[in-house]
């Protein structure tokens, strides 16, 4: 459509003559003027057309509109602040139907979330979603941007693995020509052979998969992973150091571009997290939980989600933050290739971030040591040969490097203070799920 306007740029023309399309949101059929409200992707206008006395094919097209057909307007942009929407409007002279919807849509506001996302295209119509997926986009640039100010590459891993990329939980197996592949769980031996291939910092944002059954509000089969490695750093707390600068950054742009605009469709006012965020070991995390009266029941010493809310509900009381870097890990509930701390071999230099209550990242200092790692292989019962490739990457010379792992979805579902990570996503994909 040739000089089309987006409605979000109707504020700013003047009044006269004006191109827009998008869908039919509702239908006033009236005596005597029919109002139409259409909406496109930046937004929704008032159409207003007088019906003639006589016969009139325009109000006879008007009046056969169902809701969600795509029609093509042309008329007189006029600013009146009597127009609720907004104190604009457009006085009808034409209308093109360019696709009838169905009368009867599949879905409506109050309709399941199993049902939604069965017709997901529907769904992501709701102006809220629409702002959803542009604040996603818009963490994403600002990441990138200070990626790329500090000189980091971005790397694209397969996701078709030839073994195992962390152990053999979790994994989705397929049959590959002759033999079988594995769908990544994660892009981290590819980072780490980055670092030792001499590419200094590097970051990749892309799908990874986990063979999970689980049916929580923050677990999925497949999502959007947000990854960074670094070299030459002193320990993970540099890690800690960028990512909370990435965090605190884009927050603060999505608060600039869209925080009235959030404020209005998810009643939420989004908090800039100040810097630095609040650390806590994990040992110190368990005893501020327990005087809580909570007492964290896994065996292994991670927190459960229970204990993870808790210890967030504390900061959030005590520092007025929400974020939190739980550190120390014990090396049971750690990767081999975590660097134990040199006092304690007993924990590792690797961290958790909590964000309102819900863990969002791990990260860690990398062991770059290959006698190390070998050794740390063989603690966790893993055998050396199956891991030969990875081990190679640290034959031949490795910098000290770290980095971490985040879930984009789990940020924007928290981030908007959304009920689970299923209303997060594009499309989600979980054990029940593979449609559309």
């Amino acid at each position: 459509m040739q000089n089309r306007s987006l409605i979000s740029q109707l504020q700013t023309l003047e009044d006269g003559p004006v191109k827009i399309g998008g869908w039919v949101e509702t239908l006033r059929d009236q005596k005597r003027i029919q109002f139409i409200i259409i909406r496109d992707e930046s937004g929704s206008v008032q159409v207003t057309y007088p019906r003639p006395q006589d016969e009139d094919a325009l109000a006879d097209l008007v009046s056969s509109l169902a809701s969600g057909s795509f029609v093509e307007i042309e008329g007189n942009l006029k600013h009146d602040e009597r127009v609720k929407l907004g104190g604009i409007e457009i006085l009808l002279t034409d209308l093109t139907l360019v696709s009838q919807s169905l009368p009867d849509s599949p879905i409506a506001e109050d309709t399941s979330i199993d049902k939604r996302l069965d017709w997901r295209f529907l769904d992501m119509r709701r102006p809220e979603l629409n702002l959803m997926l542009r604040i996603q986009t818009t963490l994403e640039q600002t990441w990138r941007e200070i990626w790329l100010e500090n000189d980091f590459i971005e790397i694209h891993s397969p996701k078709l693995m030839g073994s195992p990329s962390e152990s053999h939980a979790e994994l989705f197996k397929l049959e590959y020509f002759d033999t079988h592949a594995y769908l990544a769980q994660s892009p981290q031996f590819y980072k780490q052979m980055a670092m030792s291939a001499g590419l200094g910092k590097i970051f990749e944002i892309g799908s990874v998969f986990r063979a999970d059954p689980s049916f929580t509000s923050r677990h999925a089969t497949e999502f959007v992973s947000v990854d960074m490695e670094m070299s030459w750093i002193d320990s993970h707390q540099d890690v800690m150091a960028f990512q909370e600068q990435l965090l605190s950054r884009a927050i603060a742009k999505v608060k600039e571009k869209f925080g009235a605009e959030i404020e209005k469709l998810y009643g939420i006012d989004i908090k800039v997290p100040t810097i630095p965020f609040p650390r806590i070991p994990l040992a110190e995390a368990h005893q501020i939980v327990e005087k809580r009266g909570y007492k964290v029941p896994r065996q292994d010493g991670d927190l459960d989600p229970e204990g993870e809310r808790q210890i967030a509900a504390h900061v959030a009381e005590e520092l007025g933050h929400e974020f939190v870097f739980l550190t120390d890990y014990p090396k049971n509930i750690r990767p081999f290739y975590h660097m134990r701390h040199e006092d304690d071999d007993s924990l590792t230099k690797s961290y958790d971030l909590v964000f309102k209550g819900t863990e969002i990242t791990t990260g860690a200092q990398r062991e770059h040591r290959v006698e190390v790692l070998e050794k740390q292989i063989l603690e966790k019962g893993l055998e050396l040969e199956s891991l030969g490739f990875y081990l190679d990457f640290f034959r031949y010379g490795a910098p000290a490097h770290g980095g971490f792992g985040m879930g984009l979805t789990r940020v924007v579902m928290l981030l908007l203070d959304l009920p689970n990570i299923r209303e997060a996503s594009f499309l989600f994909r979980g054990p029940n799920r593979l449609t559309p």
